[in-house]
């Protein structure tokens, strides 16, 4: 059976091309049994995300031309208007993919760990719709346990490399614990989103979203359980409010130092970490100048992702030597099943030996027969049953001039000629 990884992913192929090919999360299990019905597919699982969707499969053949046809027909598209965009791996480089993808190699953001929980999902729900086999199986607990080693080995995701990330992570270098923290994010749109995201997986749960379109503020406020405000309600709030992070398309700063000083007073000069993410600038530069207030621009945050992506570029390479090993040792055990049948047969033959040899001992002592003869001859008809096929084979073989394959039985048999007196 052929390994294969194939389909499109945000290098490949433009969204409007992705999002035709994308398969809802409620689909998965139907549109899976429809591929292993097919003739050439024996398991499969597939991977749909925004910025990617995968096949991974089990082929007869090394033929994947049956997959492609097959996703044409299943989103009823022209196959001529989605294969420029698909790529195919097979074997070793199916493989190869499917680790670095899960060890966020292969991802939009260098090293972003949300991929692997993806793979996840897709593997947990291939496997309970029953098209998952035993080559499929290992590779997928092989992915994982590659995705952690590369995660604990290096500092793939050590580093935040968006913008939204490296604001919390400041917000966390000044307040250890978020989670005793109150946040102000203003703004509403993808950027402000992806902060909340951030905030709640460290356990915020005092988020207030103040924005110029209050019902847009509740709509994201509504995703975080958190609490909705309009611009103008912002003086007000400040003072309850131990960190601000702001991103709107204001044309001119709405948060000034006047402002700021009877904040601080309110709260008795308590810290306060702010974070400018706006262009133009929603606070004003002179609010940086106040003590007790902690004030970073876009361009700090730039400064910091700029030097984190160097790092993570440096932990990529370490993540891909990591993978090509791991690679290697997966195709070692894929190339072992082929041995399976063959060993299979050599121990049945083995035991059909020894049973016939233990027959005859065994009626030789109902017999009578002196016990201690028994057994010599015994172990001596069980030796000469189990080296006479090899023995007969290796004398054929040098007969003929077949060196190598005397070599090759030597290794076999764990023996070495030349140390023999």
């Amino acid at each position: 059976m052929t390994l294969v990884a194939l389909g499109i992913n945000h290098k490949t192929a433009p969204v409007e091309i992705r999002e035709k090919l994308a398969f809802a999360p409620d689909t998965v299990p139907t549109a899976l049994q429809d591929l292993v019905n097919h003739e050439s597919v024996q398991e499969a699982v597939i991977l749909s995300t925004c910025n990617r969707t995968e096949v991974y499969c089990g082929l007869d053949d090394s033929a994947n031309e049956a997959v492609v046809e097959w996703l044409s027909e299943y989103h009823q598209l022209p196959l001529e208007s989605i294969s420029p965009y698909i790529y195919a791996h097979r074997d070793g480089d199916a493989v190869q993919h499917i680790l670095r993808v899960a060890s966020g190699l292969d991802s939009m953001v260098l090293g972003e760990p949300q991929i692997l929980g993806q793979i996840k999902e897709a593997y947990m729900t291939a496997n309970q719709a029953g098209v998952i086999g035993t080559q499929l199986n290992r590779l997928f607990q092989h992915t994982f346990a590659v995705a952690k080693q590369v995660r604990t080995d290096t500092a793939i995701g050590a580093s935040p490399v968006s913008v939204a990330f490296a604001a919390v992570s400041l917000a966390q270098q000044i307040f250890s614990d978020l989670s005793e923290h109150k946040v102000m994010l203003i703004g509403a749109g993808e950027t402000i989103e992806l902060v909340a995201r951030h905030l709640k997986e460290n356990q915020v749960d005092q988020i207030i979203v103040a924005n110029r379109t209050v019902e847009r503020a509740k709509k994201l406020a509504k995703l975080f359980d958190a609490e909705a405000i309009a611009i103008p309600q912002i003086p007000q709030r400040l003072p309850e409010t131990d960190i601000v992070i702001s991103s709107t398309a204001s044309p001119l700063p709405f948060i000034g130092k006047g402002m700021m000083e009877s904040v601080i007073k309110t709260r008795k000069h308590k810290p306060m970490f702010m974070v400018d993410i706006a262009v133009p600038r929603d606070i004003e530069p002179e609010v940086g100048e106040l003590n007790d207030i902690y004030l970073y621009t876009v361009d700090d945050l730039q400064e910091v992702i700029t030097e984190n992506r160097k790092s993570r570029q440096e932990a990529a390479h370490q993540a891909e030597d990591i993978i090509d090993t791991q690679v290697e040792h997966f195709m070692g055990w894929l190339r072992s099943l082929e041995a399976v049948d063959s060993i299979r047969a050599y121990r049945e033959k083995s035991f059909q030996s020894r049973d016939e040899t233990l027959a005859i001992a065994k009626r030789q002592l109902l017999a009578g027969k002196d016990p201690q003869q028994v057994i010599d001859e015994l172990a001596r008809a069980l030796t000469n049953k189990i080296i006479h096929e090899p023995s007969v084979q290796m004398k054929h073989a040098a007969y003929h001039g077949e060196q190598e394959l005397l070599e090759h039985a030597c290794q076999l048999l764990g023996i070495n000629p030349n140390t023999l007196d």
